[in-house]
């Protein structure tokens, strides 16, 4: 019998069962990608991680879905600094990952806020709006400007809604959520998800905001903390907001509220980084045991 150190942490939130859900396998590095596809679908997260040692930062992190591995995710990020936290793996006011996405620095501050740093952002294609739209059964005029294919370590579709109301109504069709990732180089429609997001959240100068996934993931993302970077970088270049700092928030209506305090770093012609930082909770810690 195979052991494995695990954490279950939620990210984003300082409380228990809020924000969202990640589980942390420590050691993890003879494990097989479909063993760690297979975890991911038992505990019914969205994502896992998968920490191995490294010779060019202090850990090397994988990250699964249910159904592959991705280069990267914001929420198990913080998960994962979490954990190292709490099990004196770490300590200090810097780690440093090494990921499919690059080195990825998080900071730890005296009120344990792990904020980590995401890659330069990229700015890819452009789709019609009204393609967006239909994609979860709303107008067109309920999508604003031009959505565009964003990334700070994994792409996403930027898509800004007119109204909290319009977010709130948005349902997936997955034959047309297909039907847009082919047009993109994506079949099966992952990996380019429209990331939807509203300026108007529950405070002043907060976004709000949903992703809704296909299967065999969750239904929908309590908090994403890789497309909240490629938003900020969205929002800061074209001009939609005015500060480059502001509070997100995800995950209200699913009844796990988080947020995350974001920052973009540079020029709105140029943005060089995106900080995105929030709290974390571990709820649970035990051992994982494999045959």
């Amino acid at each position: 019998m195979t052991t494995f150190p695990v954490d279950w942490v939620d990210a984003f939130t300082a409380r228990p069962m809020g924000g969202n859900g990640c589980a942390v396998v420590h050691d993890a590095g003879a494990l097989s990608s479909d063993t760690c596809m297979q975890f991911v679908k038992e505990t019914s997260l969205v994502e896992c991680t998968f920490l191995e040692a490294s010779e060019v930062a202090d850990v090397k992190v994988r990250y699964f879905l249910a159904s592959q591995e991705i280069p990267f995710a914001g929420h198990p990020t913080i998960a994962t600094a979490a954990s190292l936290r709490a099990r004196g793996v770490l300590s200090g006011p810097r780690m440093s990952f090494e990921t499919g996405a690059g080195i990825i620095e998080v900071a730890v501050d005296e009120g344990h806020r792990f904020t980590m740093t995401q890659a330069k952002p990229a700015f890819g294609a452009v789709c019609d709006p009204g393609e967006i739209a239909a994609i979860y059964g709303l107008a067109p005029e309920d999508i604003l400007g031009v959505p565009q294919v964003v990334s700070t370590g994994i792409g996403f579709v930027i898509s800004v809604v007119r109204s909290i109301e319009a977010l709130r109504a948005a349902r997936l069709d997955l034959a047309a959520l297909k039907a847009h990732g082919a047009k993109l180089g994506v079949p099966d429609g992952t990996m380019v998800e429209p990331y939807l997001i509203t300026l108007s959240g529950a405070e002043e100068g907060s976004t709000f905001s949903r992703l809704l996934l296909a299967p065999p993931s969750p239904a929908e993302d309590p908090f994403t903390g890789s497309a909240t970077g490629a938003a900020a970088a969205y929002l800061w270049h074209h001009g939609l907001i005015e500060s480059p700092t502001y509070i997100a928030e995800q995950g209200h209506d699913m009844g796990r509220p988080g947020r995350a305090w974001v920052e973009v770093i540079g020029p709105r012609e140029a943005p060089q980084a995106v900080r995105v930082g929030g709290e974390a909770h571990v709820l649970m810690s035990g051992t994982l045991h494999l045959g």
